[in-house]
């Protein structure tokens, strides 16, 4: 049983695998095409509107842009996948330009995830345990208002609030390694923000719903009827079989943690990813934006098929096929 039980598992991961192999696939032709599919052009930008058509044509073919399409895309695939992804138009390596980019974008990622994912958690528990109470009310009104609002919005209201009226946080967020650690925590404080307050809310209504899913079960009846406190109940035996659906939220927003901060870092002008690609796109640096591109769409695949293996490792029959 243990072999046979073992063969499921490993096929069915080696499935997902796949088709996450076969998204990125789908993905990066999509991102490829769309790119290079962007009004104006580089060599415009680049030799401005007096330049002659053969000095547009020299410039282009010095880039390899007069390539065809499918040319183009197979020499950018199998460089990319070997984390190669080119020179950008400025002739820099684009992986030494959006690494120290990347890296910054993760640090404001990991710590709103650290603080927004135990904080939804905590949340989601107290509704249920006092559902269609005041406190769940409170919590629920709180997060459908703040699902409601953008996150431009929620970021120039921190600006306004906690760095023009009151004057306690710095109202730009532009960190460099030469600062200290507690000076780079400090500017990265209203970005954390923003995000912990636009993805609390999906997290944390997506954890009560799960709860008082499983709530109903008779398992958790028959726990009540033992006499075990309401928090055990809900802590031992409710959350542990709410794993699932809870864990695919939060892998969602965890990606958009790391994908959707174009706009969180545009308005602190934060130096991460989502500002670089920003600047890319302006500047029609298209092998820039298509590395940009190509890693946030990664980090959605990834997060997917991680919540996807701890949602079937944490509910035994999703490994069974429906007869």
């Amino acid at each position: 049983m243990n072999a046979i039980h073992s063969n499921a598992v490993t096929r069915l991961l080696a499935q997902r695998v796949a088709l996450g192999l076969l998204s990125m696939l789908i993905v990066s032709l999509i991102i490829f095409v769309a790119v290079n599919s962007l009004p104006g052009s580089f060599a415009g930008a680049a030799l401005g509107q007096s330049a002659t058509p053969e000095a547009v044509a020299a410039f282009n073919r010095q880039l390899g842009l007069d390539q065809p399409l499918a040319t183009r895309y197979f020499s950018w695939l199998g460089s990319a996948l070997v984390g190669d992804f080119g020179n950008s138009f400025t002739n820099r390596p684009v992986a030494v330009m959006i690494l120290p980019r990347l890296v910054n974008s993760l640090k404001l990622a990991l710590a709103a995830a650290c603080i927004a994912v135990p904080l939804a958690v905590i949340c989601g528990i107290i509704c249920v345990r006092f559902v269609n109470r005041l406190p769940d009310r409170a919590l629920s009104a709180a997060t459908l208002s703040t699902i409601s609002l953008p996150e431009f919005f929620i970021a120039y209201l921190l600006i306004l609030l906690l760095a023009a009226k009151l004057q306690i946080l710095p109202s730009l967020s532009t960190i460099r390694p030469s600062m200290g650690v507690g000076d780079q925590l400090l500017r990265m404080v209203l970005p954390v923000m923003t995000l912990v307050f636009v993805t609390l809310a999906h997290m944390m209504r997506a954890t009560r719903a799960a709860l008082l899913n499983v709530m109903s079960q008779p398992y958790v009846e028959m726990a009540r009827l033992k006499g075990e406190p309401e928090m055990r109940v809900i802590i031992s035996h409710a959350l542990p079989n709410a794993i699932g659906p809870i864990t695919s939220v939060v892998a969602l927003n965890l990606a958009y943690l790391i994908a959707g901060v174009v706009v969180v870092e545009t308005v602190f002008v934060y130096p991460g990813i989502g500002d670089t690609m920003v600047s890319a796109v302006s500047n029609r640096d298209i092998p820039v934006v298509q590395a940009c591109a190509l890693i946030f769409s990664a980090a959605y695949i990834v997060l997917n098929l991680i919540a996807d293996v701890i949602a079937i490792a944490s509910n035994p029959r999703l490994m069974h096929e429906r007869s």
